[in-house]
């Protein structure tokens, strides 16, 4: 059945994170299954190039959400611009990611003219937008026909909140894309590597717990390195790293997609500190699918998508001396580094784009009315 789907993503399309990057790859996976797709999402550079199923909503503005900067789209204009999406593009489902986010992703449920399907992310428990908006919100929320949250902790967020519910639908990962690909040159390198991928100036990714754990490994290992990967200045967590060491961290910023693929598979053990504020873990499942021996922390939701610590090492979120302790014993272990490669290629599958796309797609099918499942039956 194939389906005419209208996507919205509240953040800015050209600024890296899980949401805008869970909002392309469900997209490309729907326009492969032969649905007709169309995104809505805020654009900074409306000059650079775009997919051809983006439509952009206005220039986005930061604001403090969920313990970090999101760079939103709200305002009349902006509300004049999804009214029009909305009504020209005559979706049978509207797909709604963040609803609750103070952008283009709110304006839609309130404009919504038929079947809704929302997408909860965010895991944050002490949610004050969330609470002191909840009346708004509700009158929102009241349009929307099935919920999907991407974790138990995103899930559990929505019915402290909001009272509502939804299905578990994980977010997905392009498992083929980063199975096989060439390490970045001159690594890993003899002396054993440490990587890092992230936006390196966030506190909340942790980049300065990894650095911390690096100061206590480093002086006893000459040849161990530190790769950091990802967008924002890492200078303020290399602060705490001595100046002789400091030459064997390497910073390589932001990297296209083909490059961050080669990332996870030069490193000998990969990092993910994260302090909090993360309901799945996109960066956990994409070095899974590359069979990375992963050591994180052990927040719910990366010790839910490493299986309570059978797919990757698990250490005391925050606690250098417990990373440095669980990142040396892998380094020193070639075989366990091995079996956990293994595992973890083998967790990832439940999370690859096809499955998750099906069980979307299946949830779309559920909203619609009986007479529009018929009409949509056949090719459009």
């Amino acid at each position: 059945m194939s389906m005419r789907i209208g996507l919205v993503c509240p953040y800015a399309w050209d600024v890296p994170g899980g949401v805008q990057q869970h909002v392309g790859d469900l997209a490309e996976e729907l326009v492969a299954m032969g649905h007709s797709v169309s995104v809505l999402a805020p654009v900074e550079d409306t000059e650079a190039p775009l997919p051809e199923y983006l439509v952009p909503a206005g220039r986005p503005v930061p604001v403090p959400y969920n313990g970090s900067v999101a760079r939103v789209s709200f305002g009349p204009r902006t509300a004049v611009r999804v009214r029009r999406w909305v009504t020209e593009g005559d979706f049978d489902v509207l797909h709604i990611h963040e609803p609750s986010a103070p952008s283009v992703s709110l304006l839609a449920c309130w404009a919504a003219q038929g079947p809704v399907v929302a997408t909860f992310h965010t895991s944050n428990p002490r949610s004050r937008a969330m609470t002191v908006g909840s009346t708004a919100l509700r009158s929102a929320l009241e349009k929307v026909n099935a919920g999907i949250a991407v974790s138990e902790a995103a899930r559990r967020t929505l019915v402290e909140h909001m009272g509502g519910d939804a299905v578990l639908i994980p977010n997905g990962v392009s498992v083929r894309s980063f199975a096989h690909a060439e390490p970045l040159p001159g690594w890993p390198g003899s002396g054993g590597s440490l990587g890092f991928l992230g936006r390196a100036d966030e506190p909340r990714k942790g980049l300065a717990t990894l650095t911390d754990a690096f100061t206590l490994l480093a002086p006893g290992r000459p040849g161990l390195r530190l790769m950091v990967a990802g967008p924002g200045d890492p200078s303020a967590a290399l602060e705490s790293v001595p100046a002789p060491l400091r030459e064997r961290v390497v910073v390589l910023g932001r990297l296209d997609d083909a490059d961050k693929a080669r990332a996870y598979h030069s490193a000998d053990v990969f990092c993910a500190p994260n302090l909090g504020g993360e309901s799945f873990g996109i960066v956990l499942t994409e070095a899974m699918a590359a069979g990375a021996a992963i050591v994180a922390s052990d927040i719910p939701a990366f010790s839910a998508v490493l299986d309570a610590g059978r797919a990757g090492a698990l250490f005391r979120v925050g606690d250098a001396y417990h990373l440095a302790e669980q990142a040396a014993a892998l380094l020193d272990a070639p075989e366990r580094r091995a079996d956990l490669s293994r595992a973890a290629r083998r967790a990832v599958r439940i999370y690859d784009w096809k499955t998750v796309a099906a069980d979307v797609a299946r949830v779309y099918a559920a909203v619609l009315p009986t007479d529009r499942r018929m009409l949509r039956g056949g090719p459009r």
